[in-house]
């Protein structure tokens, strides 16, 4: 049984019992302040976890490193990053740089496409390429080192074999997400990187601090960008907020994210929902959207709690098949049920 469960059915009181705490006078006045350090002091045993950062309202509430790390230090985000790409790709509709999520990629891209295509790529769009579901043979797991082996990045993705129909089942692929930045690249005429910084910059605290670039000079879409936790609890309040800044500038539509939040297909990584590049399930018993990179690189938004949490892990340690993605998922149902309780 989770914390949170013992908060929700029995209150602060019995879950200080129910994890072997004395039951002393100033226990019997604890507060979800004080269950919120008790839930962090544990998690130190998690240990590939770096840091965990809670924000409530707009207000970070809990600032805790482990192993020596801080939520100042860079750090690789490695797949949490599609989401940032697939928000610039909102940005681009908005300001009419695209024309919209089914615009076709074979149209976007006509100069990288293979010698004879197959007839399918026409039917491929940018919601394929953002949701995993183009249907072409995956980048990622057993085959990302042949595709970043490649001369040509972009090309290689195109170049993959059909294993589904485009708006099929998912197929993860950083190479769809690459794809994007590419795009992005092209009709922004400037790198990603130039605008992220350019369109995500007003942003207060938000800055990549590293990017992995492909032959030709193109950013990584979806791997190896480092930032800061504080930057990507910055990006991720932006889009609690509904796009918009602390200070009322207008990022994103409001439109783009709930289209983003919207399931389109089911993840093979725990069965969760997937839309455009967020990753959906319900968790602590409320709606959860969530970026998660390998090693447990994660950015969680609980909407109906004002609730944004950032967690990072060894990026270099897997965390879907040895069960560290699960235990951080049980640690922010331990944090929602606090914040649940709170504001009961």
């Amino acid at each position: 049984m989770t914390l949170s469960r013992f908060i929700q059915t029995a209150g602060m009181l019995a879950t200080i019992a129910a994890i072997n705490l004395p039951i002393t006078a100033s226990a019997q006045e604890t507060t979800p302040s004080d269950a919120l350090t008790v839930v962090l002091d544990a998690a130190e045993e998690l240990e590939p976890l770096r840091t965990v950062t809670v924000s409530s309202d707009g207000e970070i509430i809990a600032d805790r490193g482990y192993g020596g790390y801080t939520s100042t230090d860079p750090t690789n985000i490695k797949s949490a990053s599609k989401v940032i790409v697939t928000t610039m790709v909102g940005i681009a509709i908005d300001k009419g740089l695209l024309d919209g999520p089914e615009q076709s990629v074979a149209e976007l891209l006509a100069d990288d496409l293979p010698s004879g295509p197959d007839p399918r790529m026409q039917d491929v769009t940018l919601s394929h390429l953002m949701s995993m579901q183009a249907g072409l043979e995956a980048t990622s797991g057993a085959n990302y080192g042949r595709w970043v082996a490649s001369a040509n990045w972009v090309r290689s993705a195109l170049a993959q074999p059909f294993v589904a129909e485009p708006g099929g089942p998912m197929i993860y692929s950083t190479g769809s997400t690459h794809l994007l930045s590419a795009i992005l690249t092209d009709v922004g005429g400037a790198s990603s990187r130039q605008l992220a910084r350019d369109w995500l910059g007003p942003i207060d605290d938000f800055a990549i601090t590293g990017w992995h670039q492909d032959p030709q000079g193109i950013y990584l879409g979806g791997n190896e960008l480092a930032m800061t936790p504080l930057s990507l609890l910055a990006f991720g309040e932006m889009i609690r907020n509904g796009g918009v800044t602390d200070d009322g500038e207008r990022i994103v539509s409001e439109d783009w994210i709930e289209q983003s939040w919207q399931q389109r297909t089911t993840s093979r990584f725990g069965g969760h929902g997937y839309g455009y590049g967020w990753f959906l399930t319900e968790l602590g018993g409320h709606d959860v959207s969530y970026a998660w990179g390998y090693g447990g690189q994660m950015l969680y938004i609980v909407p109906d709690l004002d609730l944004t949490v950032v967690m990072t892990s060894d990026p270099n340690s897997p965390s879907g098949g040895n069960g560290h993605r699960d235990r951080l998922h049980d640690l922010l149902a331990d944090i929602i049920g606090i914040a649940s309780a709170e504001q009961e």
